[in-house]
């Protein structure tokens, strides 16, 4: 995890932060990276008649991020022994400013306790969806009741077999690999590598086919043995990125599914109870728009566990500075 050199710790008022910020001062202190804490209060307004700006909401305003001020620095005045811990309030919507502020600064990565609201079976709220289709360092989004060491992580890599080697999509693979090793190792705990192929073009070459069955089953074996090949060269990277001997400590578990990635990787971080899925969120760069895939929202929609989202070089979030 020594990659991360300047971390950003959202701490919302009103959820308990005790062992997430622990993590996040753990982390920064291990990796020598700068660690920041930050909350959002909203625009204060006097009233119906009284916009905000005027002398009243300014007055109001100076103290409510006087008041969150003095709380964050109560919160991290434990752990300053580890190292200078900036606090900072910022004032607006949350998931803007937040994202905001990783643009502005330079974060690398966000850290941010889960909104988990109650009232719809989801662990993450429309705030928690926004930073993770839109903020350009990888998000790791915890579970208000996380462990303090996870036990199972479960890393899901994709590829592209029908293009040129794509350099987009193995620097994605290949940061989740480092980063889930790099947990499992730090917290002793189990690691589980996920891929999902099909075979969509199955019904096709059976319609086309003198014998259906034996063409189809052919087919699908083809596309199976493709996928697998993949997975095993990706087996070799992580051994060589790791070592050896962190390898065989790990010794991580490789899983190739068929089916649709929407549905198999909730199901399967379901049955491994796994404590954090670490995924990719889009493939594609450059493209203001396009932030996050269908399949990963979906993933994300369904998922009950503490989640590390991480997004290719280059990509590019449609939050600007200031509008």
């Amino acid at each position: 995890m020594n990659q991360f050199k300047n971390i950003l710790y959202v701490a919302q008022d009103a959820i308990a932060h005790e062992q997430e910020l622990a993590r996040a001062v753990s982390l920064a202190e291990s990796s020598q990276a700068d660690l920041t804490v930050v909350d959002v209060v909203p625009v204060i307004s006097a009233g119906i008649s009284m916009p905000p700006g005027g002398p009243i909401s300014t007055q109001l305003q100076s103290d409510a991020v006087s008041r969150r001020r003095a709380e964050l620095e109560s919160l991290v005045t434990p752990y300053q022994r580890h190292g200078r811990i900036q606090v900072e309030v910022l004032v607006g919507q949350m998931f803007l400013e937040v994202i905001r502020a990783v643009s502005r600064n330079k974060y690398d990565l966000l850290i941010k306790p889960a909104e988990n609201p109650g009232f719809i079976e989801r662990l993450f709220g429309s705030g928690d969806m926004h930073i993770l289709r839109k903020c350009p360092c990888p998000v790791w989004l915890t579970r208000p009741d996380d462990k303090p060491n996870y036990k199972r992580i479960l890393a899901a890599v994709d590829f592209n077999l029908d293009n040129l080697p794509d350099t987009v999509q193995q620097s994605l693979n290949q940061q989740i690999l480092e980063l889930a090793s790099s947990l499992a190792l730090s917290d002793l705990a189990s690691l589980h590598l996920v891929h999902v192929w099909d075979a969509p073009a199955e019904m096709t070459v059976r319609s086309w086919a003198d014998n259906p069955d034996e063409a189809g089953m052919a087919y699908v074996e083809s596309e199976r043995s493709r996928h697998e090949s993949a997975f095993n060269r990706l087996r070799d990277q992580l051994r060589d990125q790791i070592g050896k001997e962190a390898y065989d400590y790990l010794l991580p578990q490789f899983n190739l599914r068929r089916g649709a990635a929407s549905t198999v990787i909730p199901e399967m971080a379901k049955q491994l109870q796994t404590d954090l899925v670490v995924m990719g969120t889009v493939a594609r760069t450059g493209i203001a728009g396009l932030f996050i895939g269908n399949t990963a929202e979906t993933i994300l929609e369904q998922l009950q566990c503490s989640v590390l989202a991480v997004k290719p070089p280059g990509f590019v979030t449609p939050i600007k500075l200031s509008e």
